[in-house]
């Protein structure tokens, strides 16, 4: 027969006298809170002595355009039908205050029919089951009365409409109904030893020899103790904090810049062309906002059109100021990179961002519109591609990745321009961005006279393969059960090549 805590032998005999009762009135008679006596209730589940039920119930109340219609006692469509007479013409609706709002509803079910400049109601049209329903909320929007016991399936559609026009809200109750079991019962008949039972032996009680005559918790040393989450950050933003470290470790230092960024920093100051495929709609998400041209950006037109005060030719054309006010929603983080060194154009700087970017794609495993990117750039005298390419390789070491290669890559803005790769034990070599040298379109217009080194890398691709995932939106849903079994530290899924 299995051992019984003192809290659960009170449960039965509660449960004994009620038969079945809710949490809350257990509670109210153990003195204790109904979170504790559900707890006591599964307890006795698990022994076959008790049953809990979870039940939740959606209750509606009326919003203030609900409560706004109760008060008159009509819905807008029945204000509106009952105003329709013979040789009532549209006209004449149109001066009803509800005509906005309830004529529309009519057409949408189709109660009422247009004869010209008249308007008549089909045969048996009616919304007075609809109205009949608004009429069981009072005036301050709760329900007065039961309406699904009158009205059945056609109160829960009704309902269903109502949230779906804002007139009413629906908000979850719990309730937990317990029960005791035929089990249940033997046990108490049997007899419940009710004493206050003692878990902890005091040393009075020890010396005084008390102990022997007292009722003493019975603990079952084979049984695992309940499994406790500690609060930890979300896996990927564990990643993310773990980039930011290692940079600012490595001397730089980050900037933060606006989601809503002009064309003009975000593709014009990039020295991409006005006429680029990437600037399109079906690759950018333009707002309807525009943003004004920054002092000093005829340097930048000069720059499109003819090559400005360097070798360049340019692009040529005319280069249009009102394409570059137009904002959109950041496609990159190197908006940022130009923006921080038109600000600081002289040397040195090392600066980073870790920040989401947008854009038109579609979702699948590994496509989302939305993502995270890491931005860096150092700008000093005498940097080379060298240095680049050391500051990558440092950077995806102290990630965990221990093979890293590059291979020639082509980007608007940088010349010469490169692709880091890494190698990772099943997958092979996997790309991860891109990064190269600023070119003299981009830096000359801003006074910058040294090299810049720059670069973009996906943050998500990384956790992907640091988190051993094989979908990229798992690392965005709120996933608890994921997210209380990843470890803490999650190891680079990466090797040396064989």
């Amino acid at each position: 027969m299995a051992e019984l805590t003192l809290n659960e032998k009170r449960l039965l005999a509660a449960l004994a006298k009620e038969k079945k009762a809710d949490a809350e009135h257990l509670a109210s008679l153990l003195n204790a809170t109904p979170e504790a006596v559900v707890q006591w209730g599964h307890l006795a589940e698990d022994k076959g002595l008790a049953k809990v039920e979870r039940i939740v119930k959606k209750i509606p109340t009326l919003t203030e355009e609900g409560i706004k219609y109760r008060k008159s006692d009509q819905l807008p469509e029945t204000q509106i039908l009952d105003a329709i007479k013979t040789g009532t013409t549209l006209t004449d609706l149109q001066k009803n205050d509800a005509f906005k709002i309830g004529f529309g509803q009519l057409r949408k079910r189709g109660l009422i029919q247009l004869n010209g400049t008249y308007v008549v109601k089909v045969p048996n049209a009616s919304t007075e089951k609809e109205n009949s329903i608004l009429l069981c909320f009072d005036e301050t929007g709760k329900l007065h009365a039961d309406p699904a016991l009158k009205f059945g399936e056609d109160y829960n559609q009704s309902i269903k409409e109502f949230v779906k026009r804002g007139i009413a809200r629906e908000s979850e109750t719990v309730q937990n109904l317990l029960t005791i079991t035929s089990e249940g019962t033997l046990r108490v008949n049997a007899g419940l030893d009710i004493r206050e039972e003692i878990g902890t032996l005091t040393r009075d009680q020890i010396l005084s020899g008390s102990w022997k005559n007292a009722s003493l918790r019975k603990y079952d040393i084979k049984k695992l103790p309940k499994t406790v989450y500690p609060g930890k950050s979300h896996p990927y933003q564990r990643l993310i904090d773990e980039m930011r470290q290692i940079l600012l470790e490595m001397g730089f230092t980050e900037m933060h810049g606006e989601i809503v960024q002009s064309a003009f920093w975000n593709f014009d100051a990039l020295f991409q062309p006005q006429d680029h495929p990437a600037r399109e709609m079906q690759d950018t998400f333009y707002l309807k906002e525009d943003a004004p041209l920054p002092e000093g950006w005829e340097c930048l037109r000069d720059m499109h059109e003819h090559g400005g005060n360097t070798s360049s030719t340019g692009w040529g054309g005319k280069w249009n100021p009102g394409k570059a006010k137009q904002c959109v929603l950041r496609t990159h983080t190197t908006s940022l990179s130009i923006q921080y060194l038109a600000a600081h154009p002289e040397p040195p700087v090392k600066a980073f961002c870790i920040g989401r970017v947008y854009r038109r794609e579609a979702i699948d495993p590994t496509h989302t519109p939305e993502f995270e990117q890491l931005e860096g750039i150092v700008m000093d005298k005498d940097v080379t591609f060298r240095h680049l390419l050391g500051f990558l390789k440092e950077f995806y070491q102290r990630m965990g990745f221990s093979d890293v290669r590059f291979r020639p890559g082509f980007f608007p803005y940088t010349e010469p321009s490169v692709e880091p790769e890494i190698w990772v034990d099943g997958l092979g070599w996997v790309e991860m961005g891109g990064a190269g040298v600023f070119r003299q379109e981009v830096t000359d217009p801003w006074g910058v006279k040294c090299p810049v080194l720059a670069w973009g890398l996906g943050v998500s691709r990384v956790a992907m393969l640091r988190l051993g995932l094989k979908d990229l939106r798992q690392l965005y849903l709120s996933d608890l059960e994921w997210i209380r079994n990843s470890p803490v530290h999650a190891p680079a899924a990466a090797g040396r090549k064989a």
